[in-house]
């Protein structure tokens, strides 16, 4: 039996021609541009046949290139079927994609209450904002908001509708004075590249003429650090924030408005019990916190009782 070429150099190939775009193929697998080239080379010469043909409109295999993805392509999904079957034997795990900011302010905040409820479920977080690939991310739960369509074969939770608006300290609410929507023109006010159009979409629901954002920052995150400490007026959704203003870390003098966007919990039409179970817990979450969305304390409860929610947001 002949050598198989290594298998990065096959994912690599696969992933190319399914793309059409070796720039693609590289965002999928995290690597560069250039190491997608220099795996398919790799693969042509030790097949010792032209696999792709690179034109200006992208990649087009040729016809052996053609059969050998649809192959590939047939064998990555049986081993993945043979991964989860294994997984689900073994049980306990549940891997999750979801956006960073949201990941540290609403749910790992309300973990505490899923493994006192499911103990022999092990949660692991890795965090994406980009499209949902089931087959090609790694997880088998993914939380996003609906910026993007959901894939064919997720079943998806709703868990919320998102609400938006200018949240700033306290300390500087205090200093600016904003009696109206229209006094944040002379606000200090902040931004993040994850949502350019954030300050634009908010003053267009409030009725004012568009705003843009002075500094923009990296990450979600770090924004609403930075309008903690007084640096300036930031657009946040409800779930980043809600924590802090419950606490009055930071204010919302106008209040949130629905974005049109909703906050989902994606999972393949086929996953393992521990993963409905996850899912559903998730829903649970965010129906329970659909009037204020900050975590009540994690208590222990005797046995047989659920952990109980203490307090709402105002």
């Amino acid at each position: 039996m002949a050598a198989l070429p290594p298998l990065t150099a096959l994912r690599a190939f696969e992933a190319a021609v399914r793309h059409g775009r070796m720039t693609r193929a590289a965002d999928e697998l995290s690597v560069t541009h250039g190491a997608i080239s220099r795996q398919v080379r790799l693969l042509e010469e030790m097949l010792g046949t032209q696999l792709v043909e690179r034109t200006r409109e992208g990649l087009v295999p040729t016809a052996t290139g053609a059969a050998l993805a649809q192959q590939l392509a047939r064998g990555f999904r049986h081993i993945e079927a043979g991964v989860a079957a294994a997984s689900q034997a073994g049980g306990g795990a549940v891997d999750v994609s979801c956006m960073g900011t949201f990941t540290m302010r609403w749910l790992i905040p309300r973990l505490g209450r899923f493994a006192l409820a499911h103990p022999d479920i092990d949660v692991r977080l890795m965090q994406s904002d980009a499209p949902i690939n089931f087959a090609r991310g790694g997880y088998s739960v993914a939380i996003r908001v609906t910026d993007h369509p959901m894939p064919d074969d997720a079943v998806v939770t709703h868990l919320f509708a998102e609400r938006c608006g200018p949240v700033l300290s306290p300390e500087l609410a205090d200093r600016l004075n904003l009696r109206s929507a229209a006094d944040l023109a002379d606000a200090p006010r902040l931004g993040t590249r994850t949502r350019p159009g954030g300050w634009a979409t908010w003053c267009a629901s409030a009725g004012i003429p568009a705003l843009e954002a002075g500094t923009s920052y990296e990450h979600f995150y770090f924004m609403l650090e930075a309008a903690a400490a007084g640096l300036g007026v930031a657009i946040a959704p409800e779930p980043h924030v809600a924590d802090d203003l419950a606490a009055g870390r930071l204010v919302a003098p106008f209040g949130l408005v629905p974005s049109g966007l909703d906050y989902v919990a994606a999972r393949r039409k086929d996953a393992q019990h521990t993963v409905r179970r996850f899912c559903e817990w998730l829903g649970q979450e965010a129906k329970a916190g659909a009037h204020g969305l900050h975590p009540a304390p994690v208590t222990q409860e005797p046995a047989g009782n659920a952990p109980t929610r203490k307090g709402t947001a105002p």
